[in-house]
């Protein structure tokens, strides 16, 4: 599932995806209960305005009406900071994706 946000005007302003089922459990060690939230991406003159914060709450709404009881993701370490003010707990060792270090983090529901 793939969501956008747009500002009245119907500008674009950031997006972000939804894996559930097959598709999540290979990023979140095979749990078909959590899905998987990635791609969250907000235009740089839309940050600090909290669309970033309202695609997770989305995705997080979303994840919850297939029955799904948590949310991975994956955050490039530098994000750590905002994920946690919204509930996530980072875990596991950091590691590199697209050559920049990430910690994989989750959120129950």
């Amino acid at each position: 599932m793939h969501l956008l946000a747009v500002a009245g005007d119907g500008t674009p302003l950031g997006t972000a995806r939804l894996l559930h089922g097959a598709s999540a459990a290979a990023k979140n060690g095979g749990d078909p209960s959590t899905g998987s939230l990635g791609r969250l991406a907000v235009l740089k003159r839309a940050r600090g305005l909290g669309v970033g914060a309202a695609l997770v709450r989305a995705v997080e709404e979303a994840a919850r009406e297939r029955g799904l009881t948590g949310v991975d993701l994956h955050a490039q370490t530098h994000a750590l900071g905002f994920y946690e003010r919204l509930g996530y707990e980072a875990y596991g060792p950091q590691f590199p994706d697209a050559g920049m270090p990430h910690r994989a983090m989750r959120r129950a529901l």
